[in-house]
């Protein structure tokens, strides 16, 4: 009876030593099903939330409709789409790239354009225009 006892004791004497304990043989299971019910809760959370979330929006949305407000994406979107059309007959709009065959070659057709007219002008005239 005694060595049984110490037996059992003893087993419990190592645990509280920082020994090996007994694996639950169900622990993996179990803290898997523990996992996926947290896993689900979380679920049903956000579920909820945005449930909530929509109905605000549909309260909000009308709202702005009775007053007649915008969103601030739509503010926002409206000013750029108004500054866009100011822009494309203004004066002032941002320089753009300056397309091929403009710029410096215009004025050597000018100069070609120059040479041109004072080839069919009378012989004095010429002579004047090329000093």
């Amino acid at each position: 009876l005694f060595l049984v006892l110490s037996l059992g004791a003893t087993k419990d004497m190592g645990k509280m030593l920082g020994g090996d304990e007994e694996k639950d043989p169900d622990a993996a299971k179990k803290e898997e099903e523990r996992q996926e019910a947290l896993r689900q809760e979380e679920e049903e959370r956000k579920a909820k939330y945005a449930k909530m979330e929509a109905e605000r929006e549909v309260m909000r949305q009308g709202i702005r409709d009775k007053y007649g407000i915008k969103k601030k994406e739509e503010k926002e979107a409206e000013a750029q789409a108004a500054l866009e059309a100011n822009a494309e007959g203004s004066l002032t709009r941002p320089k753009k790239a300056i397309p091929p065959g403009c710029g410096d070659e215009e004025e050597e057709e000018e100069e070609s354009i120059l040479d041109t007219v004072i080839k069919y002008l009378p012989g004095p005239l010429q002579d004047m225009f090329k000093k």
